[in-house]
C-alpha cells in the first residue's frame, strides 16, 4: 500500500458501516444531543450566501480554465451589499469557524463519519434544526469555495498561486479529467443538500397565522426533519471528507468505485427525504393557500356589504389592489393607465375566459361605439373593463399569450394588464356571486361600487345603448314599455325589415335546418301571398345551433331564390338577444310570469330545438308564432279550410284560428335547453302552452359543428 495513503485515504478506502445501520439507533444519539436555549438565528441570509458561494465553485472541471474569471464585477456585487447579513455573521462566525476546523480535522485524522457528525450536533447543541444545518453549510462553503477560488484564480493572482501551491490546486486541475467522475458525484451531492436545506428552512418560514403547529403535514415534517439535518450534515462530512483526501494527497489519489457509492449513496438517500419533505411542504403550502383565499373572499364580501363614498375601493378589490403598477390597459390610446381613470364613473365588468368569440365582440364594440357618439355628457359617465378569466391550475402557454394580446388588441375600452393579476379570491367571487360560468358576463357598479345590474349583458343585447344606466330598475323599466310585436324580433338587426314594417307589409321570418321542409313553406306561402294578392316578405333567420347545416340551407335557399337570407352575425345576434329576453327574464325572477310576450318569447325558443319554426307578421303585429310543419299545413289548408272565411273574418284572423285548430290536434312538445355554462339555471320553469311545470332533463349534445352557436346564457 502506498505509504503516503493517511487517515483521510483510509477512511475513505472503506466502507462506512454507519451508511448501512439502522437510523433509528443514530438518531436517538443526534436527539440526545439537542437541547436549544431558546436563540433563534434568521438563517435565510446566511444560507443566502452559502448559496452564493456553492452555486459559484463547480460548474464542471472543464469550465475551470487558470487564467480565467468566471465571475463579473457585477455578480460579485449582487449579493456583497448585505448589511443584515455581515451584522448577523458577526454573532455566528465563532460558531461557524468552530465548525469548519473540525470538519477538517476530524475528516483529516479518518474518524468514523458517524461520529464526526455526533461531534458537530454536540458543537451546534443550542440551536434550532433549520440553524444546525444552515452553520454546518456555512463551515462546509468556507472549504469548499476556498478550493475552487483557489482552481479558478490561481494563475492570475499571485497569492492565490502560492497558496493553491501548498494545496496541489495546480496538480489537481491538470489532471482534472481522471477526478470528474468524483467531482460530478460531489457536486450532485453538494445540491442535493442545498435543495433539502432550503426546504427544510421553508418550513420554518410558514406564517403561523395560517397553520397551526398541530396540522398532520406539518407534524409529519417536523418529525423527519431532524432524520434530515443528520443526513445533510453526514453528507458535508463526506464532501470535506473527498476535498481534504484531494488537497493533502494529491492527483495521485485516484477516485475508487467505493468513493463514488458513498457519494452516490449519500445523494440518492438525502432526494428521498428530500421528495418526502416536499410534498409535506406542498400540503402547507396549500392549507396556507386556502385559508388566504378564505380570508380575501370574505373581505371581498364584506367590501360589496359596505356602502363607499366611491367606487375606488370595490375596483381596487376586484382588478387590483397594490400601486405597484398600472393594472389597465386603454384601448383607445393603448397605454397603461391606474384606476384612477374610473373613478367615479358608471363601471361595466366584461367578464369572460379567452374564448369569448368574435361575433360578441363585434357587437358589443358597435354598441359601445354607438353610445359613444351619441351619448350625453351624463351618459359618457360609463367605462367598460374587461377582466379575463382563466384556470389558474392550467400552465400559461404561448397560444394563451398570443390569444391574449389579441383580444386585447382588438377591444376599444379598458382591458386589465394581465390575467395574472386578477386574485383567485376574485375569481371565485365572480363565479359564486355573479354566477359567471364561461359565458361572458356585464356586471355594472355605480359611481359609489354598488353592483346594480348582476348581469347586464341581456338587456345590453335587447336594447343595447338605451339601456343604460344599465340598472336593473331600468331593466324592469324596459320590460313594461315592450309589448309582443315583430320590432322586439329585429331591432339592431337588420333595417330592411324595419321598413317592411314600416310599409305594412306582411313578414315571415322562419328557421330550421329541413331544406325540404324550407321548400314546403316558402312555396306555400308564396302560392297563398299570390292568391290573396298581399305583399309577403320572407326571410331565413336559421337556428341557434347547427351553424354548419344552416350555412348549408342557405346556400341552397340562395341559389333556389326561395327568400332572403340573413348573413352569419346577424343569426347570431337575433338568436343571442332572444335567448336574452328568457335570461333576462330569468334574471329578473319574472320567467313564468303570465305575461302573453314571454309566453311567445318561450315558444319561439322552444319550437327553435324542436325542429322548424315561423312567424307571421303584418307590418309591426304578429298574427301567428308557430311550430314549422304546422305553419305548412296552415297555408297548405288555404283553399279547402279557411279560404271562405276570409271575406268575412279578414285575412290575419282566418289565417291565425285555422293555425290555432292544427296546433292543438298536433300538440308539440315544448322544450328548453340550458347549457352548463349558463349562469343562472332556473329551479323550475312552466310550459307556455299548458302551464304545467316542465319536467327536468340532463342531456349531452353534440351538433358536430367547427362552432357550435349554442344557447348563450
Amino acid at each position: 500500500m502506498d505509504s503516503r495513503l493517511g487517515p483521510a485515504s483510509m477512511q475513505l478506502m472503506k466502507t462506512d458501516r454507519s451508511l448501512l445501520s439502522d437510523d433509528n439507533v443514530m438518531m436517538k444519539q443526534i436527539l440526545s444531543t439537542h437541547s436549544p436555549s431558546g436563540l433563534e438565528v434568521n438563517v435565510r441570509p446566511i444560507l443566502s450566501i452559502v448559496e452564493d458561494i456553492l452555486s459559484r465553485s463547480y460548474t464542471g472541471v472543464e469550465t475551470v480554465i487558470p487564467g480565467m474569471e468566471t465571475l463579473t464585477a457585477e455578480q460579485v456585487e449582487e449579493k456583497a451589499e448585505q448589511v443584515g447579513p455581515i451584522a448577523m455573521i458577526e454573532a455566528i462566525s465563532f460558531t461557524i469557524d468552530r465548525i469548519a476546523c473540525e470538519l477538517s480535522c476530524k475528516c483529516l485524522t479518518g474518524q468514523d463519519g458517524h461520529q464526526t457528525t455526533l461531534s458537530i450536533f454536540t458543537m451546534v447543541s443550542n440551536y434550532q434544526w433549520d440553524a444546525k444545518l444552515v452553520l454546518t453549510l456555512a463551515a462546509f462553503a468556507l472549504n469548499y469555495g476556498e478550493f475552487w477560488l483557489l482552481a479558478q484564480i490561481y494563475s492570475s493572482n499571485q497569492l492565490a498561486k502560492s497558496m493553491a501551491i501548498l494545496k496541489q490546486v495546480p496538480s489537481i486541475m491538470e489532471h482534472s479529467g481522471l477526478l470528474k467522475p468524483r467531482f460530478d458525484a460531489l457536486n450532485t451531492l453538494v445540491q442535493a443538500m442545498l435543495d433539502l436545506t432550503r426546504c427544510i428552512v421553508a418550513f420554518n418560514e410558514l406564517p403561523t397565522g395560517y397553520i397551526g403547529r398541530d396540522a398532520p403535514a406539518l407534524t409529519t415534517a417536523q418529525a423527519t426533519i431532524p432524520t434530515a439535518v443528520y443526513w445533510c450534515v453526514r453528507a458535508v462530512v463526506a464532501c470535506v471528507t473527498q476535498i481534504i483526501s484531494l488537497t493533502s494527497m494529491g492527483h495521485e489519489h485516484v477516485a475508487s468505485t467505493m468513493e463514488t457509492w458513498e457519494l452516490t449513496t449519500l445523494a440518492h438517500k438525502i432526494k428521498t427525504i428530500l421528495d418526502h419533505l416536499r410534498t409535506q411542504l406542498s400540503i402547507c403550502h396549500k392549507l396556507i393557500e386556502d385559508k388566504k383565499h378564505y380570508e380575501a373572499y370574505e373581505a371581498l364580501q364584506e367590501i360589496f356589504r359596505t356602502i363607499h363614498i366611491d367606487n375606488m375601493k370595490v375596483l381596487r378589490a376586484i382588478i387590483y389592489p397594490r400601486d405597484d403598477i398600472q393594472p389597465l390597459h386603454d384601448g383607445a390610446t393603448k397605454r397603461r393607465v391606474n384606476l384612477e381613470v374610473l373613478r367615479r364613473k358608471n363601471v361595466l365588468l366584461l367578464i369572460s375566459t379567452l374564448d369569448i368569440s368574435q361575433d360578441e365582440l363585434s357587437i358589443l364594440e358597435q354598441i359601445y361605439n354607438e353610445s359613444r357618439q351619441h351619448a350625453t355628457r351624463f351618459e359618457n359617465l360609463f367605462e367598460v373593463v374587461w377582466i379575463p378569466i382563466v384556470d389558474r391550475d392550467t400552465p400559461w402557454t404561448e397560444a394563451m399569450q398570443n390569444r391574449f394580446e389579441s383580444l386585447q388588441s382588438s377591444m376599444p375600452w379598458y382591458t386589465v394588464h394581465h390575467p395574472s393579476i386578477i386574485d383567485p379570491a376574485v375569481v371565485r367571487f365572480v363565479k359564486e356571486k355573479w354566477h359567471f360560468r364561461n359565458k361572458p358576463i356585464l356586471v355594472v357598479l355605480d359611481p359609489q361600487g354598488r353592483v346594480v345590474s348582476p348581469n347586464a349583458i341581456h338587456m345590453m343585447w335587447i336594447w343595447g345603448g338605451n339601456a343604460f344606466p344599465f340598472t336593473s330598475v331600468r331593466e324592469e323599466a324596459l320590460w313594461r314599455e315592450e309589448i309582443w310585436r315583430l320590432e322586439l324580433l329585429v331591432n339592431g338587426i337588420d333595417p330592411e325589415v324595419l321598413n317592411w314594417i314600416r310599409d305594412g307589409k306582411y313578414i315571415m321570418l322562419y328557421g330550421g335546418d329541413d331544406i325540404e321542409y324550407i321548400r314546403k313553406l316558402t312555396a306555400e306561402a308564396r302560392a297563398v301571398a299570390r292568391a290573396e294578392n298581399i305583399r309577403l316578405e320572407m326571410v331565413y333567420v336559421g337556428k341557434s345551433t347547427k351553424k354548419d347545416k344552416v350555412r348549408r340551407a342557405i346556400t341552397t335557399i340562395e341559389s333556389e331564390g326561395l327568400s332572403s337570407t340573413w348573413q352569419d352575425l346577424m343569426i347570431w345576434f337575433f338568436w343571442t338577444r332572444l335567448e336574452s329576453m328568457l335570461y333576462s327574464k330569468i334574471q329578473l325572477g319574472k320567467v313564468d310570469e303570465l305575461d302573453p310576450m314571454v309566453q311567445e318569447i318561450k315558444k319561439l325558443l322552444s319550437y327553435d330545438r324542436e325542429g322548424g319554426w315561423a312567424v307571421l307578421a303584418r307590418g309591426s303585429e304578429v298574427v301567428v308564432n308557430g311550430h314549422g310543419m304546422t305553419v305548412v299545413r296552415t297555408f297548405a289548408g288555404y283553399d279547402p279550410h279557411w279560404k271562405p272565411n276570409v271575406p268575412a273574418k279578414g285575412f290575419d284572423k282566418s289565417f291565425g284560428d285555422y293555425h290555432n285548430v292544427l296546433h292543438k290536434e298536433a300538440h308539440p312538445c315544448c322544450r328548453f335547453e340550458f347549457p352548463s355554462a349558463t349562469g343562472r339555471i332556473p329551479e323550475a320553469m312552466k310550459c307556455p302552452e299548458c302551464l304545467r311545470v316542465m319536467e327536468k332533463y340532463i342531456t349531452f349534445l353534440c351538433c358536430h359543428d367547427e362552432s357550435t352557436m349554442g344557447s348563450f346564457y
